[in-house]
């Protein structure tokens, strides 16, 4: 890893950033921002988010620019190959290999230890209900195991540009985009489940609010939850999709293998 003094070298994130910024000023984006003075100026953390959409951890990582900040994030590693691939590398975020998650929560760790900010997505993939799914222990586990502090996050109105089953709309102009930073949760880890239900409950209390300052009405919205009058599947509905998708997954990867297809 290459650092200069106490910080690591970054040569692409910067013109990444310039490029990401002019492409939301040109689309006339609004943001709404809340409780960002929670991103540390300086040393590790670990950021959790809810996951919406595909292009979340561009409008994550935000919150930490307002400090002059970047985010190194957790990503499945099939994001790492071809030339996206080589972008991913570029900017340090952290493959996730399913195949050895131990791995790659030591990786997440070592970068916290070293003061980076490290952003994560408890629930693994992205909520086609828009309600928060259930967390995984990771984020724990790693905040409490590099000693930085976990920082609770909800993002809202990205799953405008580009989510599950929905056609994407990366172009049209004024989108608005909600981002509520929670204050800092310390865990120890003792209790990896229990403090998980405490991160995953105050992700949700942010999500609610963003939702409720929402300039857009949840009501007849295909990208609202169904108990706040949208038309999204319910997490039960959500569940069962994501079940299905898995498994056609798993057929389609087995019949490429020569394997059998179960």
């Amino acid at each position: 890893m290459l650092r200069y003094g106490d910080r690591m070298l970054d040569l692409t994130y910067p013109p990444v950033l310039v490029a990401a910024k002019t492409w939301m000023r040109l689309e006339g984006m609004n943001f709404q921002f809340s409780g960002t003075e929670h991103i540390p100026k300086k040393g590790g953390a670990l950021i959790a988010s809810n996951h919406i959409g595909y292009v979340d951890f561009i409008f994550n990582g935000l919150a930490a620019d307002r400090h002059n900040r970047v985010v190194r994030f957790m990503a499945k590693k099939e994001a790492f190959e071809g030339p996206v691939g080589a972008l991913m590398r570029s900017l340090h975020h952290i493959p996730v290999d399913r195949a050895d998650g131990d791995g790659s929560l030591r990786h997440a760790i070592e970068w916290c230890k070293q003061g980076e900010l490290v952003g994560i997505f408890p629930e693994a993939t992205i909520s086609r209900s828009f309600e928060i799914k259930e967390f995984k222990t990771g984020a724990v586990r790693i905040a409490a195991d590099a000693g930085v502090p976990l920082i609770p996050m909800a993002i809202w109105g990205t799953q405008l540009f580009k989510t599950k089953d929905h056609p994407s709309d990366l172009w049209s102009r004024g989108k608005t985009i909600a981002i509520r930073v929670g204050e800092p949760i310390e865990v120890t880890g003792e209790d990896p489940a229990a403090e998980t239900a405490v991160l995953r409950a105050a992700v949700a209390k942010l999500l609610d609010e963003a939702i409720a300052e929402y300039p857009l009405s949840p009501e007849g919205q295909w990208w609202a939850p169904k108990r706040l009058g949208g038309t999204a599947p319910t997490p039960e509905e959500a569940k069962r999709m994501d079940v299905d998708e898995y498994a056609a997954r798993a057929a389609r990867k087995a019949a490429q293998e020569g394997g059998p297809v179960e």
